[in-house]
């Protein structure tokens, strides 16, 4: 009787784990960019003299959960890493007597991220991973906003499961090469880029 219970207890107690980590379809579908491109900025990046980015903001109700804030502290570590070389080699270049700065301020407007726990216990059933980020640039002399790309990835369900939840970290790389590829690709002109492509990690 005792193990009849103990049974029926431990299947309960599975199926609420299982049902609270649920999410329907391989693709969050209500985190999707609003284009596929984003357009260019006003001017190229190289008009400006001095380079500064701001800290990745999240908002609520994303901001204070667990999972999204280490999403959000990933997506910053590989952002500095990335960024961070490419900046201090713009900034290292002669500014004249009135140099402009840009600054660069990345968002996280939607995230949803599957913790490595809650993909071991749940697998595909925890659903897919996604994140979409807007980076504003911005004119710091005048306020002008330069550009608002935006950038989206995520990560199918069913490969985190098996990869056991490896693509789900993947997304977060993604994005944050996403990122500086834009900036690297409208310094010299100013042409835009797509919203969705490939980050310098593919999984």
């Amino acid at each position: 009787m005792r193990y009849v219970l103990s049974l029926a207890c431990a299947s309960l107690l599975l199926a609420t784990t299982v049902g609270s980590v649920r999410a329907e379809g391989s693709v969050v579908s209500y985190i999707e960019p609003k284009n596929a491109t984003n357009p260019p900025p006003a001017k190229p990046l190289d008009q400006f003299q001095r380079f500064e980015v701001k800290p990745i903001t999240m908002d609520a109700p994303y901001a204070g959960q667990d999972a999204n804030e280490v999403a959000k502290g990933s997506i910053q570590a590989n952002l500095d890493e990335r960024i961070a070389p490419v900046l201090a080699e713009w900034n290292a270049k002669p500014a004249g007597d009135a140099p402009h700065t840009l600054l660069v301020e990345p968002h996280i407007e939607h995230v949803k991220f599957i913790s490595g726990g809650r993909r071991f216990w749940a697998g595909a059933m925890a659903g897919g991973s996604a994140v979409l980020m807007t980076v504003k640039f911005t004119d710091a002399t005048t306020g002008e906003v330069i550009a608002q790309p935006e950038f989206y990835q995520h990560a199918n369900k069913m490969g985190a499961a098996w990869s056991f939840g490896a693509t789900d970290k993947a997304m977060l790389v993604r994005v944050a090469g996403m990122i500086t590829n834009y900036v690297r690709n409208n310094y010299g002109a100013a042409v835009g880029g797509s919203t969705t492509e490939a980050g310098d990690v593919k999984f």
